[in-house]
């Protein structure tokens, strides 16, 4: 027979009981909580927010972009949170890239309200010349840019990480990379070839990305916190070339300069 004690902190008839922020139930979206009280960052884009886990792009955790190629308009995606948290963030707290595909575009992404002086990129070691580079290891990442990923998420002074890593990863490095970002307080983002999307990942939330047109981008939301998303998120997403008369559009005589497939539209550019 149930104590007055257990009948006071009883829930009430038709009430359900209170779960721990890293518990939910299998038909509504987690509500994560972070340490100082904040559980997530708004993407800047309501339709995603409302499929999001807490709102928002999730802070101490990782979450896997898939991509079938660069330049697809992931930065764009990215943009208002990144901005965000500089914002928010301290001179020694800013963003850190790992191992872009190209030299990031600076006016493109001061265009996007990225502020550069906050911004540091991190690339692998060069392959020292003459040294033979078998197959296999080119599709693999540098253990230095794993290392000091996991390195700058545990240190606690990073605003936010962005981290570009290839489909062949060690079978720890995704589960070593996820208890790193959880001592981590800001956002963690990894993109990955669109091939790894049926291969098991630590990342608890995945997200499928794909192009719906131009200047719009359609998101497959694979794994996340919750109830499994039956339609896809379409979003519109900011331009960043101004609107030219075709007269402007002709390229200038001269060597043409090579660049990644929609370099301009994911604000990186070849080196």
């Amino acid at each position: 027979m149930p104590s007055r004690r257990d009948a006071a902190v009883a829930p009430g008839v038709g009430e359900r009981p209170a779960l721990h922020p890293a518990v939910w139930r299998a038909h509504e979206l987690a509500r994560p909580v972070a340490t100082d009280g904040r559980h997530a960052i708004a993407s800047g884009h309501r339709a995603l927010d409302a499929q999001l886990p807490g709102g928002g792009w999730p802070l101490g955790t990782l979450t896997e972009l898939l991509l079938p190629h660069e330049g697809l308009g992931e930065l764009r995606l990215l943009a208002p949170a990144l901005a965000a948290v500089q914002r928010r963030a301290t001179a020694s707290r800013g963003l850190m890239w790992f191992d872009p595909p190209a030299e990031p575009c600076a006016w493109v992404l001061a265009t996007l309200g990225i502020d550069l002086r906050q911004l540091v990129v991190v690339r692998a070691r060069p392959v020292l010349p003459g040294r033979p580079t078998r197959p296999a290891r080119a599709l693999l990442p540098a253990a230095d840019v794993l290392w000091a990923l996991e390195q700058a998420l545990k240190s606690g002074e990073v605003g936010a990480a962005v981290a570009w890593l290839p489909a062949r990863l060690p079978a720890d490095a995704l589960r070593r990379l996820q208890l790193a970002a959880q001592a981590h307080e800001g956002p963690v983002f990894l993109l990955r070839p669109a091939s790894e999307a049926r291969q098991p990942s630590a990342a608890p939330l995945r997200i499928a990305l794909s192009s719906a047109g131009p200047d719009r981008l359609r998101l497959h939301l694979l794994k996340r916190r919750g109830p499994p998303c039956a339609e896809p998120v379409e979003l519109w997403l900011p331009p960043v070339l101004p609107e030219l008369p075709l007269t402007e559009l002709v390229p200038p005589p001269g060597p043409l300069r090579p660049a990644l497939p929609g370099a301009r539209d994911s604000g990186l550019q070849a080196a």
